[in-house]
């Protein structure tokens, strides 16, 4: 319909229109509201505690449950020196039944990565299948790559739920939306578009009180599994130690750590956030936590931690890292038209795209420093399967097989960060360094 000089926007707008043009208002003022112009009505919520105190104060009351990146690193120190004791154990107990003592140390970090999380579920099917996948003594995970830490960390026996988890669901058991009215208005006056629930009963379904136990057990070994999320009240990175909680048999362990895998999983302003109840002085407070990949896309361990000093760092074992980035590496063209919407979701893709990329740089240089061995794999641009929307079965499936036949593949791994390159066409393109079997 032709929109003259006389007559208003919403008269000319048809169906289409008047769904971009909310979509669009609710952008605008969120934005406008990021800017510190505008404030709207906000959902209750208890306080967070005292910035200067919350570093320092105990979850559950569960010694190292977690640790923040940045801050001189005693409770990660502490940890590693306690895995590295238990290790030294676990390694002494198999050499008397006959065990061939402590292997080589392998390292395990899984990036974000939403549906593509499907490629790290499917490189660990294959790489069981393979023969030649290893016991990692630490896994890491952010976002996705949270969700598939605590099947990897159990080991090949938890395949089969991995699988199910990543191929067997739809749109529907991930997240709810409503329809365009509703979601403008949670926009607006909302703290996320979407419904979490289906994921928290996802979580609920897998992330049991075996699982937990099967962890705790673990970690009385010796391995350390950490999920990352953000605090949004102090905009910092935290780490959760899984096992420490695991192993507190405090009755709310079970809970918490079902939090923290759905914080680390919702996406900002998509999923609402996770508040998680501490007290300080007396007195309850609630911080507010959102996706890892928030803050940072994958994460071994802060760069502060002197690996190749520390006396218990056992400088002579061989050690391996093997970082599983849960996208590509290379980036796809596009013409961009000229739109708020457009520009805006191009921008923040473009960042969370490099961000992802300087933090696997950041993880390669640590290793090269502390002589740790380094190890890549990540979505090749051969994968061209279309995504018809977010968390699509037929996407995913195609995803997971792809990331299972990388995994029997005995050219998975790459021992440096591609460097990405521009092409004469104008695109660009990852080029591969060498290329190692493990």
């Amino acid at each position: 319909m032709p929109r003259g000089p006389g007559r208003t926007v919403p008269a000319a707008l048809d169906r289409a229109d008047r769904r971009r043009g909310a979509a669009t208002l609710a952008v605008l003022l969120l934005v406008f509201g990021l800017l510190g112009g505008a404030g709207c009505a906000s959902i209750v919520r208890l306080d967070p505690p005292p910035a200067d105190a919350t570093v320092d104060l105990p979850v559950l009351g569960i010694p190292d449950a977690r640790f923040w990146p940045g801050n001189a690193p005693d409770a990660l120190k502490r940890q590693w020196a306690l895995m590295a004791e238990r290790g030294k154990a676990d390694a002494a107990r198999a050499a008397r039944g006959g065990g061939a003592g402590q292997p080589a140390a392998h390292f395990l970090a899984l990036s974000g990565g939403g549906d593509n999380g499907a490629f790290g579920a499917g490189l660990m099917n294959g790489w069981t299948e393979s023969g030649t996948r290893p016991e990692f003594v630490v896994v890491t995970g952010i976002s996705a790559g949270a969700l598939i830490a605590p099947f990897a960390f159990l080991g090949p026996a938890y395949d089969s739920q991995l699988r199910e988890v990543f191929t067997a669901l739809g749109p529907t058991d991930v997240l709810r939306l409503g329809g365009w009215f509703s979601t403008a208005v949670s926009l607006l006056f909302g703290e996320a578009v979407a419904d979490a629930s289906p994921l928290y009963r996802l979580i609920e379904r897998y992330a049991d009180e075996a699982m937990l136990a099967a962890i705790a057990r673990e970690y009385a070994r010796g391995r350390l599994l950490l999920i990352g999320t953000t605090n949004l009240d102090l905009q910092r990175p935290v780490v959760w130690n899984i096992g420490a909680i695991a192993a507190s048999d405090h009755p709310e362990a079970l809970r918490l750590f079902r939090r923290i895998l759905l914080a680390s999983a919702s996406i900002p302003g998509a999923f609402p956030p996770v508040l998680v109840d501490v007290r300080h002085e007396g007195r309850a407070y609630q911080e507010m936590h959102v996706d890892g990949g928030a803050a940072v896309q994958v994460f071994l361990y802060p760069p502060a931690l002197q690996f190749r000093e520390a006396p218990w760092a056992q400088a002579t074992r061989r050690r391996v890292v093997h970082v599983v980035r849960n996208g590509r590496i290379d980036v796809e063209g596009a013409s961009v038209t000229r739109g708020v919407l457009s520009i805006a979701t191009r921008s923040v893709l473009t960042l969370l795209h490099f961000s992802g990329i300087d933090d696997i740089d950041r993880i390669y240089l640590t290793a090269l420093r502390d002589g740790l061995e380094f190890r890549l794999t990540y979505i090749g641009a051969e994968f061209r399967a279309k995504r018809r929307g977010p968390f699509d079965p037929g996407y995913m499936r195609a995803l997971f097989d792809y990331g299972r036949a990388r995994g029997l593949s005995r050219e998975t791994w790459v021992t440096a960060p591609p460097l990405i390159t521009t092409l004469p066409d104008g695109s660009r393109a990852a080029r591969t360094p060498q290329v190692s079997e493990q």
